[in-house]
């Protein structure tokens, strides 16, 4: 009877969840609108200086500094300096991930790029088919096989760019899609498949005979991976042959393997293309090099050499030189290389040089010159691989994960990349230039995965390798120590996860969680530890667990060794507002809840959510407000389901509601955050970008300021309202003060007009200490300097201009007549001023120290102010005033500011909200005490009122120079007798001149640098000097603008006198005796 009941409760279990799913596919997601979120762009930090991984280069055939690099999950990039300038090329497509790149050998113009790496990894990104571009890479289109997911290769006949080839491997995940050798000969516009099946062959390789078009090579592959396994063969893989230009194909087989084939690397002889030569997988990760001399009818064994390191599945791509025959280049952990057909291979020379080698390219002039793509960027030979040059201006870091700390000023990241180690580096620096290469470091070695920080000590890291290699770092001394759990006596092997998770107590920051299979917890920061559960995973035994669709014979392409240990944890958390309220998820579809702090765990199958009952789970997160409310984030794209699947259950897992909403197809969920503030505001972190929503998961909108990128992670550093991602592919990301998200409310963005308030200022002057550096030398921004204002308008703010012209243009598209506007519109047009927001900044005295202005734009935007006064010189007639040197205003004092939004209508002046106040805060003190900020800003006030005075003076000279000249000419050309009047004017001149050199000095000797006496001028610029630091004026500056105080007071009254006195005195002169009018003399 028990029996029967427990077979009831799990049907109805069954039920449930077949229900919910039901429910959520019946369930139409209405489209929800849209806010403006221009305001609110991400800024690439890099870093560069561990590039990533390449899947392909491609030189331009008549120009070798012309380089196009198809990058594993980072788009296509470009140089046309051989590396010195880059520029990503592929951003605004559909996909990030890429396999090949090839140049159309008829019109190097054309592009063809193949979507979705072939390689069988575990974390590789998928495509949408073939791409081409007529331009060089300017635009893209996409030419179809939108399903292949994997290409390998793309081969474009040499006398017809019609007439196109491709390698597609096909999905990785499962079976289906399109997959195989296709063919088009109307250049993309349809497509053929010659070779391969619907099922599990694809095709990884491809050749064409360069003698002679029509005969071409072709490598299938089956394969297969799960969350479980992977299987890199089968009955499909094989080498083939066409004779008539890929429209039939037969296999070869002659000298090759019997059993099923793996991965296999083709490569054609350059010198004789009947000798072909491939790298063969075979059962287990075995394999060979065979060679043909007669174009693949029979085959020879060469030697057992194959790749090695992660298997076959990962390199195995096979080169043969260009410039000696029978040399092969074979891509592994490190390239092996043969001199002798492939009878002995000897590892390249790689000092100074990553691993895991992908690509490789030749110049057809340089025999000594090789350039290899690797796991971390491109390296170049000049002397056949006995030194290397990095290329470390790439920013093409994946990176799994990403942590902060609470570092002063600026924080620091911390994230594994994939093969690169786990790295550390600043969000900002004080220096002009941004974050360069040397701001970053190495925190730990091998593949890195999740980092995690002490809240208590910012020197205190935690790192890990692959599969749970946990260490503590310090890095003071930047000592790793090994802290992972270790089984006890009896105790099973401890499956780690390959990106197993590390958390850090918000109760205890000695206290962390780790995860295997089952819990760990550690008091002492990971100094001893004990497990607080059971076995929280299926425990399976992998190999019995169907692969391509049935339970496969140990006699197979088996490479468990590139799979991460299965059954086991991905995701913890931990509630912050109860105690020992624990969450946990696993690679093989269980959510695990513990109330008391790991002594009992409830088990959640995925199923019940109403998805696929082994759907992986990326992440789980207890909410930051309620103890029972739990986010969950899983995705099942390892069995070819690449929907987003995202949940909350209010209520410890007992029920559970999608949130996914409105997320796109197609667009794995990785990450969720929640904002610390505001309980609805969530980010995820996704395959194709980020997204927010500020209803709690009712409705998704993607954050722009990035390309399409995969995103693995995210972070909120809480002190500084920063969103941190971590991209996989093009290192991380930070959205800067994200805070105005909070008040996104519907009542506030129906105002006309809402400004929000900024987060503290920094306070500093950015220094440099960048020496020579040249074009290739990295650097990534950094936050806007000052206060950074985020407003949003209502409004439409188009002018009369643009809207004539839209109406123009919808006209002109449907072949009307358009009307003659009349000249009065044109009239206005021209008279009419764009709509301008105006930001006033207001110290605590109520003093306006600074206008801002920008033209007006509907949605949400960014003003930024710079921390500086009004500039205190003198205004030009022009109205153009000069804000840079000495002549840009002094650095306000750390204190409180408000600033208050205003609308500039043509004059029309509106408020538009109530001011907001900040804070100016000063980042650190220098070594020796400076004066105080009061002091400092008294300084100011007698500096600017000296600038002002001066300005003043020099204008009147000026003046005085231009009506002496005008006087001249009056005199000139009246019948005023020549006699005394001239002479008058000639003395005045002489003055002027005396008056100027007092100020500029002499212009002789200026003519040739030699230095003049100390003038007004020379001691402006030193009192000046005394605003440029946050020390502030020395006496030595105080002194200097004393000096120039009293010698602007003595050079103002000898020009007074002058202007008002003299030439006063002889312009009536002239006027009494009837002289010209000169202009400016006015009305009398």
């Amino acid at each position: 009877m028990k029996k029967f009941i427990l077979s009831l409760l799990s049907f109805m279990f069954f039920l449930s969840g077949f229900s919910l799913e039901a429910q959520r596919k019946k369930k139409k997601v209405e489209k929800a609108p849209e806010i403006s979120l221009n305001a609110f762009k991400f800024r690439n930090l890099g870093p560069a200086f561990l590039s990533g991984r390449i899947a392909d280069i491609a030189i331009h055939p008549d120009n070798d500094n012309v380089w196009y690099v198809a990058v594993g999950s980072g788009g296509v990039w470009k140089t046309e300096n051989s590396g010195t300038t880059w520029s990503p090329i592929f951003d605004k497509e559909a996909s990030y991930s890429t396999g090949c790149i090839t140049i159309d050998p008829n019109d190097p113009s054309r592009i063809w790029m193949g979507s979705g790496e072939n390689v069988g990894g575990r974390h590789v990104g998928y495509g949408d088919g073939v791409y081409l571009s007529p331009d060089s890479g300017a635009t893209w289109k996409n030419m179809g096989l939108k399903s292949s997911e994997h290409i390998s290769k793309i081969i474009v006949h040499p006398d017809n760019s019609d007439v196109v080839w491709v390698a597609s491997q096909g999905p990785l995940w499962k079976k289906g899609g399109e997959r195989g050798v296709y063919k088009t000969t109307n250049g993309g516009k349809s497509w053929k498949r010659v070779l391969g099946n619907s099922e599990w062959t694809g095709a990884t390789d491809l050749l064409i005979d360069p003698n002679n078009p029509l005969v071409l090579y072709a490598a299938t592959w089956d394969r297969h991976r799960t969350v479980a396994a992977y299987m890199g063969g089968g009955p499909g893989s094989g080498i083939h042959r066409s004779k008539d230009g890929g429209e039939t194909w037969e296999k070869l087989a002659n000298g090759l393997p019997k059993s099923n084939l793996g991965k296999i690397g083709l490569a054609i002889s350059p010198q004789k293309s009947n000798v072909i030569y491939a790298a063969v997988e075979v059962d287990r990760k075995k394999g060979g090099l065979y060679r043909s001399e007669d174009g693949g009818s029979s085959w020879s064994k060469m030697s057992d050499t194959v790749s090695g390191g992660t298997g076959p599945h990962y390199y195995q791509e096979l080169y043969a030189s260009p410039h000696k025959f029978d040399r092969l280049y074979l891509m592994n952990v490190r390239v092996l290389t043969s001199e002798d057909g492939g009878k002995s291979f000897t590892q390249l020379k790689e000092e100074k040089k990553h691993s895991d080698n992908h690509a490789i390219i030749f110049k057809k002039d340089d025999p000594n010159y090789l350039m290899i793509g690797t796991d971390a960027g491109i390296y170049e030979s000049f002397d056949l691989a006995q030194n290397w040059r990095y290329i470390k201006n790439l920013p093409l870091t994946q990176f799994y994960k990403v942590a902060v700390n609470n570092a002063e000023p600026f924080y620091s990241i911390f994230g594994g990349t994939q093969d690169n180690g786990s790295v550390g580096g600043p969000s900002a620096t004080d220096e002009r230039e941004g974050i360069a290469n040397k701001h970053w470091y190495k925190t730990l070695f091998a593949d890195g995965h999740q980092s995690a920080t002490d809240p208590v000590h910012n020197d205190i890291i935690y790192a890990e390798t692959q599969q749970g290699g946990l260490h503590r770092v310090d890095l003071t001394t930047g000592e790793p120590v090994l802290i992972q759990p270790q089984p006890q006596e009896g105790d099973p092997f401890e499956r780690f996860n390959w990106d197993a998770p590390i958390l850090v107590s918000s109760h205890n920051p000695a206290r962390l969680y780790f995860a295997s299979y089952r819990v760990w917890k550690s008091e002492s920061r990971g100094d001893d530890w004990e497990p607080v559960s059971g076995d929280l995973t299926r425990n399976e035994e992998r190999i019995t667990l169907p692969i391509m669709g049935r339970q496969q014979s140990w006699d197979n392409a088996w490479d468990i060794g590139a799979m991460s240990n299965y059954n086991s944890i991905t995701s913890l958390s931990e509630s912050p507002i109860k105690e020992g309220v624990l969450f946990a998820g696993t690679d093989d579809g269980y959510i695990q809840i513990s109330k008391n702090g790991g002594q009992q765990w409830s088990q959640i199958p995925a199923s019940k959510l109403g998805i696929p009952s082994r759907s992986f789970v990326n992440d789980i997160k207890a909410d930051l407000f309620d103890e029972n409310t739990v986010f969950v984030a899983l995705d099942n794209h390892k069995e070819g389901d690449f929907n987003p699947y995202l949940f909350k259950s209010t209520d410890l897992g007992v029920t559970w509601k999608s949130i996914s909403s409105n997320l796109p197809k197609r667009t794995l969920v990785w990450r969720i955050v929640q904002d610390h503030v505001n309980k609805d505001l969530l980010f995820a972190a996704t395959e194709f970008g980020i997204y927010v929503s500020l209803n709690a998961g009712d409705a998704w909108q993607k954050l722009p300021g990035t390309p399409t990128l995969s995103f693995r992670d995210l972070t909120i550093q809480k002190r500084e309202n920063d969103l941190v991602a971590a991209s996989f592919g093009r290192g991380f990301y930070v959205l800067d003060d994200y805070s105005a998200l909070r008040e996104m409310t519907p009542a506030n963005l129906k105002r006309k007009g809402k400004l929000f308030a900024p987060r503290t200022a920094k306070w500093y002057v950015p220094r440099s200490n960048v020496g020579n550096t040249g074009a290739d030398y990295y650097f990534s921004k950094n936050p806007t300097f000052g206060a950074v204002f985020t407003y949003h308008l209502s409004g439409d703010f188009s002018n009369l201009k643009s809207n004539r012209i839209k109406n123009e243009k919808a006209l002109n598209k449907k072949n009307m007549d358009v009307p003659f506007p009349g000249w009065d519109a044109l009239d206005k047009e021209n008279e009419e001023q764009s709509v301008k927001v105006l930001l006033t900044i207001q110290d605590p005295d109520g003093n306006i120290v600074r206008k801002l202005s920008t033209k007006a734009k509907k949605g949400s935007n960014r003003i930024a102010w710079d921390l500086k006064h009004f500039n205190p010189a003198s205004i030009p007639e022009n109205g153009k005033i000069r804000r840079r040197g000495f002549n840009s205003g002094a650095l306000v004092i750390p204190q409180n500011y408000t600033a208050t939004l205003y609308l500039d209508d043509n004059g029309a002046i509106t408020q538009l909200d109530e001011p907001v106040t900040f804070e100016v805060k000063s980042i650190r003190d220098g070594v020796l005490q400076g004066i105080s900020h009061q002091d400092y800003d008294a300084y100011r006030k007698s500096l600017s009122a000296l600038v002002k005075e001066l300005d003043v003076i020099e204008d009147v000279m000026d003046r005085s120079e231009m009506k002496l000249m005008a006087l001249k000419a009056a005199l000139d050309n009246s019948s005023i007798a020549p006699g005394k009047i001239n002479s008058e004017i000639q003395s005045l001149q002489q003055e002027v001149v005396a008056l100027m050199k007092s100020v500029q000095g002499n212009p002789s000797k200026g003519e040739i640098g030699e230095r003049n006496s100390p003038s007004v001028q020379t001691h402006l610029r030193v009192a000046y000097r005394g605003m440029g630091s946050t020390y502030g004026p020395t006496p030595l500056h105080k002194k200097s603008m004393v000096l120039a105080q009293k010698m602007t007071k003595q050079l103002g009254e000898k020009v007074k006198t002058l202007s008002e006195n003299k030439i006063k005195a002889l312009e009536q002169k002239l006027k009494d005796q009837d002289a010209p009018y000169i202009k400016g003399q006015g009305l009398e």
